[in-house]
């Protein structure tokens, strides 16, 4: 390791330590230990007030911390791990010191586009972006070339490392941005094997816009101490509309497809007090067309996880599940919670609406009180902070005569991590000789048996078609529609 990287020789521990968030505009990028350059360059970006994330966490990794960062895009957290990266960085030694993992190419791009950014004002520092979907020899002609920082997603990082063209023995600094997509991915694998292939003796950065079991996994295994930062997600009225609506208790599971035939959400979480409930909703709901998929305590692992993955992948409409079994899920991109039956606990109303309406979104949650619920609606409307808004199901009608139907399929493919299939190499057999494309492909999740890809509804049985008997790591591909 060179003399001038900062060693970090913390204990391992379970539980990362939190930091305070200082509210926006109470520190300035001057009052940063960071070099003149640096600064000159960040007054010239008129970069002046740190935003509540920089301000929490650059201080800590300039300190030579590993760091847990709970930020949503767009909060600043680009530059809330380059500065400590290039204040780090010794750029007269041509080799890679800093290391920054992305989901996607695109995100990939304005990183390294957001790095150059910030480092014009330093000497000659030489970033490179490794991502697939480009020629791999060009970036194999830039790494031999020398390069400070590598910028890219894990898949093409895996290759060049395999390739001998990436060489980590130097890395001072690994940052996983976005980890929580890259999880959903199904990067934890590379993840774990890129950071095998670090220094052991090195820094680590996890920025994430959740909180879900996988980091805290990532943290156990590769973070040394970790200090814990999160901005508290709110959920303001104005993103998140709450209805409800006044049924007769036997009424309310057709109730529940009369909102969703008006609503016509993408997807919605429907939340039951009992798995009576939950079943009896599953079979109305099937019965009316609608693609439903029930989540309840006794479900084997494997099903639980099909489960959450198809819905995931938006190929069901309603996920039906009691508080117990939803514990823990982190569902992105939530368009509507349905509360069927009310909960007697308020602060548990909070948390199911709370599911939707998350970051930048939007969100509806609506809930269906009988006359005796109605004696819960104050305790509510007290931990909401709302006035509820009362509406009459009556007056609710179908937006549209088509079927509300799920815009993705997902395919479940035989083998996954123990046959060393990797999400790329999903997405190229569907869009290499399967001959569909990108915008074609949704998410892709490898299991340690099975790997699951979501593609658009309308070629799900052609793609099984096309993909059946071809090759895969070598393999005869086996698939079957979920």
């Amino acid at each position: 390791m060179h003399p001038d990287h900062p060693a970090n020789e913390h204990a391992l521990s379970d539980d990362a330590r939190a930091v305070d968030v200082p509210p926006a505009g109470t520190l300035h990028f001057d009052a940063l230990p960071l070099a003149p350059a640096l600064l000159t360059t960040l007054r010239q970006l008129e970069y002046l007030e740190m935003t509540p994330i920089q301000a929490a966490s650059v201080p800590v990794a300039l300190e030579g911390h590993d760091l847990i960062a709970q930020a949503k895009t767009g909060s600043g957290k680009t530059a809330a791990f380059a500065l400590p990266l290039l204040s780090f960085l010794n750029p007269r030694w041509l080799a890679v010191q800093g290391l920054v993992l992305c989901p996607t190419r695109e995100l990939a791009e304005q990183v390294t586009q957001e790095i150059r950014r910030l480092a014009r004002g330093l000497e000659n520092i030489k970033v490179v972006t490794l991502c697939g979907g480009t020629p791999a020899g060009p970036q194999r002609a830039s790494l031999e070339h020398g390069a400070h920082i590598v910028v890219g997603t894990p898949g093409r990082v895996m290759d060049h490392i395999e390739r001998g063209s990436l060489k980590l023995d130097g890395l001072a600094l690994l940052v996983l941005d976005e980890a929580d997509r890259m999880l959903d991915m199904g990067f934890f694998d590379d993840i774990a094997w890129i950071a095998s292939r670090c220094p052991t003796r090195r820094q680590t950065l996890l920025f994430s816009a959740t909180y879900p079991d996988g980091i805290a996994r990532l943290a156990r295994q590769f973070q040394r101490n970790p200090q814990m930062i999160k901005l508290e997600e709110t959920h303001a009225s104005h993103k998140i509309r709450q209805r409800f609506y006044e049924v007769r208790h036997e009424e309310r599971l057709h109730a529940v497809v009369t909102l969703l035939r008006h609503y016509r959400p993408l997807n919605a979480l429907a939340f039951c007090n009992t798995r009576q409930q939950c079943r009896a909703l599953l079979d109305v709901l099937q019965a009316q067309g609608i693609e439903a998929l029930v989540l309840h305590g006794e479900l084997e692992q494997v099903e639980r996880d099909q489960v959450l993955i198809r819905f995931a992948h938006n190929s069901c409409t309603v996920l039906v599940a009691t508080d117990v079994a939803a514990r823990g899920l982190d569902i992105k991109d939530l368009e509507m919670v349905i509360n069927v039956d009310i909960t007697p606990d308020p602060e548990v109303h909070v948390h199911r609406v709370g599911r939707t309406g998350r970051a930048d979104q939007n969100g509806w949650a609506l809930s269906l009180m009988s006359s005796s619920d109605k004696r819960r609606l104050g305790a509510i409307a007290q931990a909401c902070n709302i006035e509820p808004e009362w509406h009459a199901l009556e007056g609710l009608t179908p937006a549209s005569d088509a079927p509300l139907q799920p815009p993705m399929a997902t395919l479940q493919i035989l083998g996954g991590r123990k046959d060393k299939i990797r999400p790329a190499d999903v997405l190229g057999a569907l869009t290499g000789d399967a001959g569909f494309t990108r915008e074609q492909i949704g998410k892709i999740n490898i299991t340690d048996q099975s790997s699951y890809v979501a593609v658009a509804r309308g070629i799900a049985d052609e793609a099984v078609r096309r993909l059946t008997g071809g090759k895969l790591k070598g393999r005869t591909v086996k698939l079957r529609r979920l």
